[in-house]
């Protein structure tokens, strides 16, 4: 089976108070049509680390061996909106690589089809709710036919409905056979859905196995700074952090 293998990747940056260390020798291989989560806090060093899976930034030692190219999904998917409409911005990436008009009018209704967006096609792309920006960026990336799909922190400003939207779309790109990765704090609302578990903590792996283990050997991720997904409620009283 083919694997994005990420291997020995450190990235620093000169600063004020001298050089930072936000990646730091960071290894590990993902399968070809999983589903990883990527649990750590905010300064994790999550973010930096996908940008250089995806190609946006270059680390300064190691390197990425990838199956097939990848796309990032934004916190803030409105940044990626380039047209007016679904249709106009699912249809700008395949016509800037060239395809014919045919070709570019079928990867966007199929990509339409696939995000849940048909009947919002025409719709003014600024307008849609949050989860629903978060579909059209990857629906951008279906029609360019991307088979790793990065989405980052999907549950950030989202309500009940939109995290329900976000977990729906993710469960459709499983079926499709796409390789996901999962970068979020808010572990409790997507664990289920993985095959593979990493935790990034203060730019180093600390973690990298099947979520299932969490449980089995009784591991306690607030060591990390993340919330206990098993948290459970039985009285008012509980409903605090």
């Amino acid at each position: 089976m083919n694997k994005l293998c990420v291997q020995n990747i450190s990235k620093s940056f000169n600063t004020i108070n001298g050089i930072l260390h936000v990646l730091k020798n960071v290894s590990f291989e993902i399968q070809e049509n999983t589903t990883c989560v990527i649990g750590g806090e905010n300064g994790s060093g999550k973010s930096l680390l996908m940008s250089i899976i995806a190609g946006l930034e270059k680390a300064d030692s190691g390197k990425v061996l990838s199956f097939g190219k990848a796309g990032l999904v934004f916190q803030e998917a409105e940044t990626q909106i380039l047209g007016e409409t679904p249709a106009e911005d699912i249809a700008f990436g395949p016509k800037n690589l060239g395809w014919k008009k045919d070709k570019v009018d079928e990867a966007v209704e199929n990509a339409l089809s696939k995000t849940g967006l048909t009947e919002k096609k025409d719709y003014p792309a600024r307008f849609l709710s949050g989860g629903e920006k978060r579909r059209l960026a990857v629906a951008c990336m279906l029609a360019m036919d991307l088979p790793v799909i990065i989405l980052d922190e999907p549950y950030a400003n989202l309500d009940y409905t939109g995290v329900k939207q976000v977990n729906a779309l993710i469960q459709n790109l499983k079926q499709q056979k796409k390789t996901v990765l999962i970068l979020t704090h808010e572990i409790e609302k997507c664990l289920a859905l993985a095959d593979q578990f990493i935790v990034l903590f203060r730019g180093e792996k600390t973690f990298d196995g099947s979520p299932a283990e969490i449980t089995e050997k009784n591991i306690d991720v607030e060591q990390w700074n993340i919330r206990n997904p098993f948290n459970s409620y039985k009285t008012v009283g509980d409903l605090i952090w």
